[in-house]
């Protein structure tokens, strides 16, 4: 059954799914490979399937859509791209991009002229989330364990949220680092560095002067210059540094680890309190290869688990499935200067919903030798 609407040319929230895969997954797309993912087979190899399938989808839905349909359509990576970068949360973007599409559709019912639309949807998007920023404050304050943000894996996508120019802040170590700043300070920074707002246009859509705009961006800049790599990597090096560091934790090679890991290296683990998960991030390369060689130990005891690799926000990562190909983990690494600098594990079941079926991790750790 076709999915309602909640106003007429507004989709209900679909999460990163497009438009194509929302048609998909509501009417049923006669397509092998979409079959494969309703019959359970391994869904994460029909990612780039499905995308393809989508494109078709979409463009089909397009043509039968009145103008007013498209233009939200249109907007609706807009506002996605920077709703997850300012709440790093798939599920609080979500709700955001809706009730901004709302707020789209709603003036162009009252007959209002909006002149630039994108401009339009970046101002309500912004301000929406600024709000949910400070409403959530307590909330996240109050999380259990260290917290990562959503993981979204970007392989094969095309959507603004996804461009390669735009990788560095889509990054999971980015949005951990732009959580440091005031809800202000993000926006700014965002909207001028990854958007190209420029410092009026900024003014307008958060309600400050220009002059106020300036300096938050460059407390917000000096900030995050200050935290961020010097030495950058190649695509070509982290791909290979990643192909290593999966093969040496697989197969418990302590030295070929600690030969990956910065000195300073840290592991972050997110479980939010629902599965076992370290509590607090544990840093050194000696340490960090012992852990992640224990985690392999755990691994070997549930022979049925298995590991994909995948980019994770942009960069080298991996799924962690157990033997139902369910979701139990997603692993993203953080490189810079020929060196893995941050491993981030988000094991949190309401965190990895959004991207598949997900399976029981706490059950997978007492499985039997």
């Amino acid at each position: 059954m076709a999915p309602t609407r909640p106003l007429e040319g507004v989709t209900p929230r679909v999460g990163v799914l497009s438009l194509g895969m929302q048609v998909i997954f509501a009417r049923g797309a006669d397509h092998e490979d979409v079959r494969g993912w309703r019959t359970g087979a391994d869904w994460w190899q029909l990612l780039p399937s499905l995308a393809a399938v989508a494109f078709e989808q979409t463009a089909r839905v397009r043509d039968g859509m009145t103008d007013r349909e498209r233009l939200l359509e249109e907007l609706r990576p807009v506002s996605f791209a920077i709703a997850y970068r300012m709440l790093g949360s798939v599920s609080e973007a979500e709700d955001v991009v809706q009730e901004a599409l709302l707020r789209v559709h709603g003036a162009v019912e009252a007959g209002e002229q909006i002149i630039t639309p994108r401009a339009f949807v970046a101002t309500v998007t912004t301000r929406l989330a600024i709000n949910e920023l400070r409403s959530a404050r307590a909330r996240r304050e109050l999380y259990v364990g260290e917290r990562l943000p959503e993981p979204v894996i970007t392989d094969g996508h095309d959507a603004p949220a996804w461009h390669a120019e735009m990788a560095d802040s889509l990054s999971l170590a980015m949005l951990v680092l732009l959580e440091s700043l005031s809800p202000e300070q993000r926006a700014v920074l965002l909207l001028h560095d990854v958007f190209d707002y420029d410092h009026a246009q900024i003014a307008q859509i958060i309600g400050k002067s220009q002059d106020n705009v300036r300096q938050l961006a460059a407390r917000a800049r000096r900030h995050v210059e200050q935290r961020r790599p010097r030495f950058q990597t190649t695509r070509e090096q982290s791909d290979e540094l990643a192909r290593r560091f999966f093969q040496a934790a697989e197969q418990g090679d302590l030295s070929g680890l600690e030969a990956l890991l910065a000195h300073d290296v840290g592991l972050t683990a997110d479980g939010g309190g629902k599965v076992p998960a370290l509590a607090r991030i544990l840093r050194g390369r000696s340490r960090v290869a012992r852990t992640l060689i224990n985690w392999a130990r755990l691994h070997a005891r549930a022979p049925s688990m298995s590991s994909r690799r995948v980019e994770v926000n942009g960069g080298p990562g991996a799924l962690y499935l157990d033997g139902h190909q369910q979701l139990i983990a997603v692993v993203a690494l953080e490189i810079a200067g020929g060196q893995i600098t941050s491993i981030n594990a988000i094991a949190n079941p309401d965190k990895l919903a959004h991207l598949g079926p997900v399976g029981d991790f706490t059950s997978l750790l007492r499985s039997p030798r």
